[in-house]
């Protein structure tokens, strides 16, 4: 289900995914289908490894990225799951013939 809200999205980022809501910043964004794919991914990851373990592990991997970058928008971008999620936004069919947790072969501590 997708929601908009500029109120809770964080300041620099246009989307985020807190199963089973897609939050969208603005409303023009519902029609982009690679923003829109990119958030399914996160909704797949998420329910792969029952949600709450997904927020957890996330937040672990963007410490341990933090500390190695020492650049917040670095450490974004080297999580496993934001890695997964990028190298597939463009592939519309990505989700059909996804393999059950794909994200482990994008880590790289």
């Amino acid at each position: 289900m997708v929601f908009i809200s500029k109120f809770l999205v964080p300041k620099g980022y246009i989307g985020i995914t807190v199963f089973p809501f897609v939050i969208l910043k603005y409303q023009y964004l519902k029609t982009n289908q690679k923003l829109i794919n990119h958030e399914r991914i996160h909704l797949r990851q998420q329910l792969e490894l029952l949600i709450i373990p997904f927020y957890v592990f996330y937040g672990i991997e963007f410490i341990v990225r933090l500390v190695k970058h020492r650049n917040w928008r670095q450490a974004y971008q080297n999580i496993s799951f934001e890695k997964e999620a990028y190298a597939n936004e463009k592939d519309l069919n990505y989700l059909e013939s996804r393999p059950f947790l794909n994200f482990k072969k994008y880590i790289n501590i």
